[in-house]
């Protein structure tokens, strides 16, 4: 897949301004696809966690207050995970929010595309940073099939080597697989 027919199927306009209503608890996450042959990054979480301990995630987290917007969230949390410096202007779009099932967390997830990445360095929220080929990744959805993950909505799962993809990640995923369907690029 080439990448110019990547970042045109998934560009879009970005509205990361907040829409704080005092009670939503909001998030971002910043969805990075890289190389020739495109890889996405994912993060496992480490069991200790929390909220969403275990799980297979993109980098992102929690809108504070002193972010300017949903944005600098995605952006400052990516730069505090993994020490991955990624400028406002490398993003090339957004999809839909998404809601957490079990935190009730509103999503907001930005793309960028990069060439290449340095080497990075996991903070103590991240057990492994994970180079998932994004194309095969895309390729393994299926429909979630637990009955403790169907009580919001249709439910997908992916899977990369022993890992299980599902959740808000995978409905993200899931937005990606029909935009890239959608415009042919799959």
């Amino acid at each position: 897949m080439e990448i110019e027919l990547l970042t045109k199927a998934l560009s879009s306009k970005i509205t990361p301004d907040v829409k704080y209503d005092g009670q939503t608890k909001l998030a971002a996450v910043l969805i990075v696809i890289y190389g020739k042959e495109p890889m996405i990054i994912m993060t496992e979480r480490p069991k200790t966690m929390n909220h969403h301990a275990g799980e297979i995630s993109f980098p992102g987290g929690t809108w504070t207050q002193r972010d300017d917007d949903l944005l600098t969230t995605a952006l400052r949390e990516t730069k505090e995970e993994m020490n991955l410096d990624v400028s406002r202007q490398q993003i090339i779009g957004q999809i839909r929010p998404v809601t957490t099932l079990n935190s009730g967390f509103t999503i907001i997830p930005f793309i960028c595309i990069l060439d290449e990445i340095p080497k990075l360095i996991p903070n103590s929220e991240i057990e492994t940073i994970l180079h998932i080929p994004f194309v095969p990744l895309l390729n393994t959805i299926e429909d979630d099939l637990d009955p403790l993950h169907k009580s919001i909505q249709e439910m997908y799962t992916f899977r990369y080597q022993h890992h299980l993809i599902w959740g808000a990640s995978a409905r993200m995923l899931k937005q990606m697989f029909n935009l890239l369907s959608e415009t042919g690029v799959l």
